[in-house]
């Protein structure tokens, strides 16, 4: 197929991927990203997953599946902070910052735009379009839709129908270096994926590289995951979005954001609720961040001139760790069909064909991993 201009929403690592794998092959991309400052240092670890490899593997940056922290074992503690079971399985947590840099630094920075909101997409005489918050638009022969749960090109390809579905509970996370993760805690949580469950509440934690890459210790992060219970029906998921401000978010809730009187509850919960290793991870987070668990399943990945790629066709719960690799084989197969097919309607079919079956299989794997909290 001859060289396409394709408009890329999103500049996260879905948009990433597909900008970068399209470019090399001599289409004419430009991405457009809402962030104004960036999104480098936001990332925690993530598993390798063949798709992430294969990437990699295409734009010769292999070495950055060489670069991880290594979890020498699993634990679960009991409510008192004794471990209760153990296996020896290793695990290693890729650096998302360094992922996002490697492919970030593949796109000269004309085709890089930040500070530019996509509010809707769609399709006019011939050419697909995005129009941002500015009131300025766009026209390209291809839209890829890479801007994640919230998404504003979706509309365009599956109908107005289209928001995710609160799953009935949220995750609470931290991340910071392992040096303010106190010692008594340390000890027992640094250089293993930690457990601990109980009814309607679960927390891991494990290492992950530094923000500049880094592996070696003292200059790594911990990350704890907190998943809890929380209705939407009291308003109890609304107060938990609500930062500072006073402004109620509809997903999430950045870093930073949170009330003060909010942090000091979520704290004495942790030492109610925890193990007391648990409990002090919590308390050392200055500014956790919370990310509502939802639910949403694409009818169609594409139109005639709109693909949708990632988190804006399928939205998979965490407990996958499959939601890059899902972007990955997205940005591949949309590469691949674009160089076989013998015009753009057939490779969007093609493309919608192949990978909506491969979305709906996580998505199902993921509603089966939170059943206990549904």
């Amino acid at each position: 197929m001859q060289s396409l201009k394709i408009g890329i929403a999103g500049g996260s690592l879905g948009g990433l991927f597909a900008a970068v794998l399209l470019r090399e092959a001599g289409h004419n991309v430009a991405v457009y990203e809402r962030s104004s400052h960036g999104l480098e240092g936001r990332g925690a670890g993530l598993v390798g997953q063949p798709d992430i490899f294969r990437v990699l593997r295409t734009i010769g940056c292999e070495h950055v599946a060489r670069i991880g922290v290594v979890a020498l074992e699993r634990i679960f503690l009991g409510r008192s902070g004794e471990i209760v079971d153990r296996h020896r399985t290793p695990q290693t947590q890729l650096s998302w910052d360094l992922l996002f840099r490697s492919f970030r630094e593949r796109l000269p920075t004309e085709c890089y735009i930040m500070d530019r909101q996509v509010v809707s997409a769609g399709e006019c005489d011939g050419s697909a379009y995005l129009s941002f918050a500015d009131g300025n638009a766009v026209h390209a022969d291809l839209v890829v839709g890479a801007d994640g749960l919230s998404s504003a090109v979706r509309a365009a390809v599956v109908g107005m129908a289209a928001s995710p579905a609160y799953a009935g509970y949220v995750v609470y996370r931290g991340l910071y270096p392992e040096t303010m993760l106190p010692d008594t805690a340390g000890k027992t949580l640094l250089d293993r994926f930690s457990f601990y469950d109980a009814s309607g509440s679960h927390i891991l934690g494990y290492l992950v590289p530094g923000a500049d890459g880094s592996v070696q210790p003292g200059r790594r992060r911990y990350n704890w995951v907190w998943y809890r219970r929380l209705k939407d029906s009291d308003g109890s998921l609304s107060r938990a979005l609500t930062d500072a401000s006073g402004m109620t978010h509809r997903f999430s809730l950045p870093a930073g954001a949170m009330p003060t009187d909010a942090r000091d509850d979520l704290i004495r919960h942790a030492e109610r609720d925890l193990p007391p290793q648990f409990a002090a991870a919590v308390a050392a987070e200055q500014s956790p961040f919370i990310q509502g668990i939802f639910d949403y399943t694409a009818p169609k990945m594409a139109s005639s001139r709109i693909a949708l790629l990632g988190d804006a066709a399928f939205v998979v719960r965490p407990h996958t760790a499959m939601g890059v690799a899902k972007a990955a084989g997205d940005a591949l197969l949309l590469e691949e069909v674009l160089a076989q097919a013998p015009n753009l309607v057939a490779a969007l079919e093609a493309y919608d064909a192949i990978r909506r079956p491969v979305g709906n299989d996580i998505a199902a794997y993921g509603r089966r991993l939170g059943a206990s909290f549904g």
